[in-house]
């Protein structure tokens, strides 16, 4: 059993984030990004769950797999809101008898169905189950920050605080993307004003589709700097040429971000391994010479 804030605690890290495949197919191109990445020696790996618990249980088998059966040690993604306390409590059980010892606790979106009925729940924030994490022991817990705000937040310095606090009663943080460090050596900067000074795991996605990461970006509530944004227009005609400028940019800003004594590097790889062995060929990271193609 590997408790995460030990892997942070000896040193740096670097993960990888999957999320679980709805069909067999995708199943096995899963299976192939893993095979692929393993060369890297990952620290851990973490998998993401379906809004409203939609991929309860594929996030719950994947999890699993990856854990019991790949050897790397895995971090199951949980969200609380639309749940109740019973349905959370059976998930913690089933990933404490299975091995899985880390979770990153979020709250999700509320879940309305065609009716505008909103589903049952025992939870709003991630706070609370953080603490409910907390009271069946045996997991280290981590938590999501926005380098550059909730999109929920009132403003930075409630969003800093609130962090601060759930940071504080959990183990580490991961954080969503962003495409430079300046927003996250700032977030840091901001917990420490609180008090908090937990590892906080700088989240990347290399940008290989700009259309695709601008609406990302869009979603989580990160800004696309404008001066990138026109670099990728300019080349938007050639897709390798996009690809080849995204790696860079991700290569430069892991670069300063370890500069900057950053913890680790988590890779958003939308379960694909290419562009991250790239950046991690890049950075000297880990072993990419028997990785496929």
């Amino acid at each position: 059993m590997t408790y995460i804030s030990d892997l942070l605690a000896a040193g740096r890290t670097c993960s990888f984030e999957f999320f679980p495949p709805k069909t067999d197919d995708a199943a096995r191109a899963l299976e192939e990004t893993i095979a692929e990445l393993a060369p890297l020696n990952p620290s851990f790996v973490s998998v993401t769950y379906g809004a409203g618990g939609s991929t309860r249980e594929r996030t719950r088998d994947v999890v699993i797999n990856i854990e019991r059966n790949i050897g790397i040690t895995a971090m199951a993604h949980l969200t609380c809101v639309g749940h109740t306390r019973a349905q959370l409590d059976s998930l913690l059980d089933d990933y404490k008898a299975a091995g899985v010892s880390n979770i990153l606790a979020l709250a999700g979106d509320p879940i309305v169905d065609d009716n505008g009925v909103v589903a049952e729940s025992d939870f709003e924030y991630a706070m609370e189950l953080v603490e409910l994490i907390k009271e069946k022991s045996g997991f280290s817990i981590g938590v999501a920050a926005h380098p550059e705000g909730h999109p929920r937040s009132e403003d930075l310095y409630s969003d800093r605080r609130h962090l601060a606090d759930k940071l504080n009663a959990a183990d580490f943080a991961i954080t969503q993307f962003f495409f430079e460090a300046e927003p996250y050596l700032r977030l840091v900067e901001g917990l420490s004003a609180f008090g908090c000074d937990k590892p906080v795991l700088p989240g990347i996605m290399p940008v290989t589709n700009a259309a695709q990461v601008v609406r990302f970006a869009q979603l989580a509530g990160a800004a696309f700097p404008p001066h990138l944004a026109a670099r990728f227009d300019a080349i938007a005609d050639d897709p390798d040429a996009v690809r080849a400028l995204g790696v860079e940019l991700a290569s430069e800003l892991c670069q300063r971000l370890l500069d900057e004594g950053a913890p680790g590097l988590h890779f958003y790889t939308l379960n694909r391994s290419t562009a991250t062995r790239e950046i991690a060929a890049n950075l000297g990271l880990g072993d990419v010479s028997s990785a496929g193609a």
